[in-house]
């Protein structure tokens, strides 16, 4: 088989013997640790210069987990017992680093993947970076969900005099005191960012383009998704949205009167549907209440001092926040593949979307968070796991051998 193509005579070969994991976050970690106690080698690739790339350096200094720790253990190793009920951001990507240790991965790090594609002839994934060309029989998708911002367009965001940028970049409301900030958003990150800059003397403005779904994080003491857990083993879950929503307007009044719409479709509901995640409320409502967080409706232009917005008004402002989210970024990379939408997702949706054709797999892609993560990364490994013990090689100590192609 000629293994390197002849215009490339310079890119290093790599046979590895066994799956290609693609992202070293917390998805690709879980899959790589479920493979290995099952005595399958593997390799990770990632883009970055670390694990968790996203958590490191794509997330603001205030982030918690928003569910209680025993919803966000990755496969066969939970948190330490010392760890609080809602780890911090650092707390968890210590975990992440202990979990790597645990299972000896070591990800060959600065190897963005530029292109993944199935070559029938010889029935094997090549997997392009900058300077090798990897080859195996199984390619396990781990960029997840959140791979790449989401950045809107806007009317006239051109001509905004200050800066704008996405939550991706933004560390703490320190940055920003004592401006009137416009973010662009409402979701859990909008939520949490507006509550920063409100402990750091900013004026935020939280522009509630759609309808949302703002539960309390906790009910009567119990986390309100654990809650939502239990009641779902006996419950229908519109009787369960029902129930949460009834909770809901207990805890917090009704947030219509705030600009806060809630969709029709229950939060659970619209979760499994759409995958959009209700806010899980840290504090971000009680600033909305007493008015040091200003709700907006959308935005109709961007002006040079500020913005205009679709009820009439016009504001100033000094600096913009795009909470915005993130998307995938599969279909940048892997080729000639239809078992992704053209948005990054599996066609096949979740319990189902863990396996394709011809030794494809993907993981954290299930709108589930860690806990989808951890479910099909158990399942991937025990997949691959029968196939190794079937057809593959007696010799598994060694991962990967590098052949090399010399220069003619």
């Amino acid at each position: 088989m000629n293994s390197c193509k002849e215009e490339e005579q310079q890119l290093k070969c790599a046979w590895v013997n066994g799956p290609i994991i693609v992202g070293a976050g917390p998805s690709g970690l879980a899959v790589a640790a479920c493979l290995a106690d099952n005595g399958v080698p593997s390799i990770v690739l990632e883009k970055s210069n670390c694990i968790a790339s996203l958590w490191q350096y794509k997330t603001y200094d205030r982030l918690n987990l928003h569910l209680p720790k025993q919803f966000c253990e990755l496969p066969l190793m939970g948190f330490p017992k010392t760890f609080p009920k809602y780890p911090s951001k650092h707390q968890f990507i210590s975990y992440m680093e202990l979990y790597a240790n645990k299972f000896s991965i070591e990800p060959r790090f600065s190897q963005s993947v530029e292109t993944a594609v199935f070559d029938s002839d010889c029935e094997l994934w090549r997997v392009q970076t900058k300077d090798t060309e990897y080859m195996s029989r199984w390619l396990i998708v781990a960029t997840g969900e959140n791979a790449e911002p989401v950045i809107p367009v806007i009317s006239g965001i051109e001509k905004f005099h200050g800066p704008v940028i996405h939550t991706s970049v933004y560390k703490s409301g320190a940055d920003f005191i004592n401006q009137k900030v416009l973010v662009v958003g409402c979701g859990n990150s909008g939520m949490e960012v507006s509550l920063d800059l409100c402990s750091h003397n900013a004026s935020p403005h939280m522009v509630v383009r759609n309808t949302v779904h703002v539960l309390p994080r906790e009910m009567f003491g119990f986390s309100t998704f654990g809650f939502a857990m239990e009641l779902l083993k006996w419950l229908p879950l519109r009787i369960v949205d029902k129930v949460l929503l009834r909770m809901a307007h207990l805890n917090l009044g009704n947030t219509e009167q705030l600009g806060l719409r809630r969709p029709k479709t229950g939060p659970m509901e619209l979760k499994n549907v759409t995958g959009r995640t209700p806010v899980l409320d840290v504090g971000a409502l009680s600033q909305i209440k007493s008015g040091n967080i200003k709700v907006m409706e959308g935005v109709k232009e961007m002006t040079r001092r500020g913005a205009r917005f679709v009820d009439g008004q016009e504001k100033e402002f000094d600096s913009i926040i795009l909470a915005t989210g993130y998307k995938s970024n599969v279909p940048s990379w892997l080729k000639c593949c239809d078992f992704f939408n053209e948005e990054g997702m599996p066609k096949t949706p979740f319990p189902n979307g863990w396996k394709g054709d011809k030794g494809l797999y993907s993981v954290g892609f299930t709108r589930k968070g860690l806990l989808g993560t951890a479910s099909d990364a158990v399942k991937i490994a025990n997949d691959i796991c029968k196939q190794w013990t079937v057809k593959g090689p007696k010799n598994c100590c060694n991962a990967h051998i590098i052949l090399r192609r010399e220069t003619q």
